[in-house]
């Protein structure tokens, strides 16, 4: 029971920890180096793909806006920029067209690093993109960013799951403990009922068929040919012992 608990404890706290680092907004610093429109097909219903734009039709096929940045150790980093319009997860981002300006305003500026804000997962295996909800000039590669929110939300998180635990916890010592002893008591009392109706036949049953030992026990041995106060020699013939 103990290794089930922790199984499933183990489990939650994987996919609230999954959920969290893929929904809550992170940063980095980047320098915008272009953007471009792509022609996407897009599966229905999968959770790496936000809206289109507010007011388009939701088609399988459509455009997607994509934002091209170079981190301070080359690497590159693309990013999605689609609409999260009223749905899940709550950004309630409206302005893609407007942030595509924005990062086109960012290339021209020579030099220029940006905080670009996001949430998501870049897999290049499955062409999975993050994708950005806010662009932010900053002084250098090396600007400070304190992520508040972040801390906020982990915060009230964690706050929320230690009265969870203590409520369960209240819980089961108010409720389930007291139905566990007495379901232990029942068993111990059925126990001792059934060693007391076991002594009882046992009784009987010496009662009427005699004793449950060993009756062999009683039996004398049986006499062994040769052993009859006589000794046979190696001719075959009786020796008298002597007494």
């Amino acid at each position: 029971m103990k290794w089930f608990k922790r199984i499933l404890v183990f489990t939650l706290l994987l996919i609230t920890g999954v959920l969290v680092h893929y929904y809550l907004p992170q940063r980095d610093i980047v320098k915008v180096v272009g953007t471009e429109v792509k022609r996407m097909d897009i599966t229905t219903g999968s959770p790496f793909w936000d809206s289109p734009d507010v007011g388009t039709n939701d088609e399988a096929t459509r455009d997607v806006r994509f934002i091209s940045t170079v981190r301070e150790n080359g690497k590159t980093r693309v990013y999605r920029n689609e609409d999260t319009g009223w749905s899940f997860p709550f950004y309630l981002k409206f302005d893609s067209s407007d942030l595509d300006a924005k990062a086109k305003e960012m290339t021209g500026v020579d030099g220029q690093w940006v905080a670009v804000t996001h949430y998501g997962w870049r897999i290049k295996l499955f062409s999975i993109w993050p994708n950005a909800t806010k662009i932010k000039p900053v002084s250098g590669p090396d600007a400070l960013l304190i992520p508040w929110f972040n801390i906020a939300f982990l915060c009230l998180l964690a706050f929320i799951f230690i009265n969870i635990w203590l409520a369960l916890r209240r819980f089961k010592k108010k409720r389930l403990d007291p139905i566990a002893e007495k379901i232990e008591d029942v068993a111990e009392e059925a126990s001792e009922e059934i060693s007391k109706g076991g002594n009882a036949v046992s009784k009987f049953f010496r009662r009427w068929f005699g004793t449950t030992k060993d009756t062999n026990q009683n039996i004398p041995p049986k006499n062994i040919p040769g052993n009859n106060g006589t000794d046979n020699d190696a001719t075959g013939k009786n020796k008298t012992k002597k007494t």
